[in-house]
């Protein structure tokens, strides 16, 4: 399951990555975007951490539920996260475009 380790790791990188990004940004539709990139990484970080948690910590009832908790709860803030991308995208072409002119 070192596959699951690297993904881990690369997805909180994104995470840091997108947040420094949205603090260091002056547009206010920008950051409402990089704000949803960054939720899709954390996200994914999150559901992804509880199915590495299935498969290295004991087989109680108490770590499947914790496990289920952090997946249902990473897959829906990645949900939300690509639906606010989603939203966001061309409002903040819109305004790269008018910022640029």
């Amino acid at each position: 399951m070192l596959i699951l380790v690297i993904l881990i790791a690369i997805l909180f990188a994104s995470y840091l990555f997108y947040k420094t990004k949205y603090f260091r940004s002056n547009r206010h539709v920008e950051k409402k975007w990089l704000s949803a990139k960054s939720n899709m990484a954390l996200g994914l970080f999150v559901c992804l951490f509880g199915i590495n948690h299935l498969f290295f910590i004991s087989e109680t009832t108490t770590s499947y539920i914790i496990a289920a908790i952090f997946i249902i709860y990473g897959a829906y803030f990645s949900w939300t996260g690509y639906k606010k991308y989603k939203h966001y995208l061309p409002f903040a072409i819109e305004e790269a475009n008018s910022f640029d002119a």
